[in-house]
């Protein structure tokens, strides 16, 4: 499709132009000094960026933290939308979900084939050898597909390590750089879990603020529904301990991830790749993990879910954190750049300033996200997030305020205080101008009831 030749307005401007990796020759070692650098880039799938040991001790991530202590490490990044395909469809093409066509999963409604170029055609442009292993979900069709010299779209994660030190083992002797991505699964498992079945240990688990104060009255009611007739049946009326269950299993499938990043940076170094290897450690979406007495992920555009892990390792760059606004849409941009390759114009706008800590970043005032759906059940959400202020709009449900400031887990709902009236106009106007901006079919979509039946056939599938 032909993306909007609209002028992009600076929240989400596209940054032109290439570094040729100075930065390289001046503090790496000389026998690497002129070679453009590799790029490692690690991908959980359904990780909030709270499931690190860096950030919350609660999760035992030691080689993700350790990853992120050489790393620039940014503090608040987003994905485009909390689903699967449409994010992985944003972080690999540079464009939101209404652009690239996959506004949910692949086979769900709303959702397609990626038919646009994605980084690995770019990279592969600019002299690099590339290799995707692990999940896919972006269907079948040839241009979305292509740019992958060597691939497997699959897992399981075992395979996807193994298959990625077989990729390291093969090319580290080549003149040529190579771009490795590396796409897991965990911690998705966590929908393998079953209480009573499943083994946990909750002795140190606590629940959330939000676990114990949330009040579905106050927030639209495709919350609550998703969790007595949908996804979240089977624990909606469990007692404290189950809930406390599916937050260790969680913790469990994070730890699962964590060990496969430990094995390859570990074959990086042994292989003596490290110096010249630019390493990213992300995912494509959170997960609620009992927060608002939520699991999973559904129609609700909570922290847990838009805000994700993702620190940059760049070899002689001084590690450290950024306050940045990154959204998923940045990953092609920035890599490319980073890599000395050309950019195309797209929603993102290259953060390669910001992981070097040299020159400037364009700001991003706001972050903007998108949903629309799960499966059959449609339920279009747009939200824009500022450093203080969040501003959700349902298509036909309602709205929420939260002031993020005052309460980091959103746990009050101001968008029916006349108090804060001048706010929310305020976001729904930027929110509106983003909408009209970049030709966002939100206000033309509809919404669709959900359907008991499927609600019961996944409680089937979960035995």
């Amino acid at each position: 499709m032909e993306p909007s030749r609209r002028k992009f307005i600076q929240s989400t401007s596209a940054a032109l132009g290439a570094l040729s990796f100075p930065y390289v020759s001046s503090r790496a070692n000389s026998a690497n000094a002129s070679k453009k650098p590799n790029i490692l880039y690690l991908c959980s799938d359904q990780q909030h960026w709270q499931a690190q040991g860096s950030v919350d001790p609660f999760f035992d991530t030691p080689n993700q933290d350790a990853l992120a202590a050489e790393s620039t490490v940014f503090e608040n990044a987003f994905c485009t939308t909390p689903q699967c395909s449409p994010s992985r469809s944003s972080m690999l093409t540079g464009y939101y979900p209404h652009t690239t066509e996959m506004m949910n999963n692949a086979g769900a409604s709303g959702g397609t084939d990626l038919k646009l170029q994605t980084i690995g055609s770019h990279l592969q442009e600019a002299g690099y050898t590339t290799g995707i292993f692990g999940k896919w979900h972006l269907g079948d069709d040839p241009i979305g597909n292509a740019g992958w010299d060597e691939e497997t779209k699959k897992g399981p994660d075992p395979k996807t390590t193994e298959r990625g030190i077989g990729f390291l083992e093969k090319h580290v002797q080549d003149e040529q750089p190579f771009a490795l991505f590396l796409m897991y699964l965990d911690p998705h498992d966590i929908y393998h879990y079953i209480p009573g079945k499943s083994k946990v240990a909750i002795d140190d688990v606590q629940m959330p603020e939000s676990w114990k104060r949330q009040d579905f009255d106050a927030v639209p009611k495709v919350q609550r529904e998703f969790m007595e007739i949908n996804q979240g049946a089977f624990i909606v009326d469990a007692d404290e301990d189950v809930w406390k269950g599916y937050r260790d299993y969680y913790r469990q499938k994070v730890k699962l991830y964590d060990d496969h990043v430990g094995r390859v940076v570990e074959k990086l170094k042994s292989l003596g790749l490290w110096e010249n290897t630019i390493v990213v450690n992300t995912s494509d979406h959170g997960d609620m993990d009992t927060f608002h007495r939520l699991v999973f992920k559904g129609p609700f555009m909570y922290e847990h879910m838009m805000r994700i892990p993702l620190s940059i390792r760049v070899p002689g760059a001084v590690p450290r954190k950024s306050s940045y606004n990154w959204v998923n849409v940045d990953t092609v941009p920035t890599l490319l750049e980073l890599a000395g390759g050309v950019a195309p114009q797209c929603h993102g706008q290259s953060a390669a300033a910001e992981v070097l800590g040299e020159g400037s970043t364009p700001d991003r005032e706001y972050v903007i996200g998108q949903y629309y759906g799960k499966q059959t059940w449609v339920n279009p959400i747009r939200s824009i997030r500022s450093r203080d202020w969040k501003y959700n709009l349902y298509l036909d449900w309602g709205e929420e305020l939260y002031d993020l400031r005052s309460y980091p887990e959103e746990i009050v709902n101001l968008a029916g205080d006349p108090k804060r009236e001048k706010m929310k106009k305020r976001l729904r106007n930027l929110l509106d101008r983003w909408i009209d901006e970049h030709d966002d079919p939100f206000y033309t979509l509809s919404t669709t009831q959900l359907d008991p039946d499927e609600g019961s056939r996944i409680l089937r599938k979960r035995g």
